[in-house]
């Protein structure tokens, strides 16, 4: 018996690669079933294999669960606060 995939393992690798934050325009941190953006320090949830990207359904990112590079910094709120690449 083949055993079932978790929310994580069913996102293209390529599509995973093409993921920004919606806030930041900064890659995400696939960690369990969340997609973690540190610089705007929201959490982007997986349902059923599909991020949902949006910024309204997304979740803050505790500071205790930063890494000591993102902490006491604060968050990005818009894409204006880094210029385009």
């Amino acid at each position: 018996m083949i055993a079932p995939m978790s929310d994580s393992q069913t996102i293209d690798p390529e599509l995973l690669s093409m993921l920004v934050c919606p806030l930041s325009r900064r890659p995400l941190t696939l960690v369990g079933n969340r997609l973690l953006c540190y610089e705007s320090r929201k959490a982007y949830r997986i349902e059923d294999g599909i991020p949902i990207m949006l910024v309204e359904e997304a979740t803050d990112i505790p500071e205790s669960e930063l890494p000591d590079l993102y902490k006491g910094k604060p968050a990005v709120t818009s894409p204006e606060q880094y210029p385009a690449e």
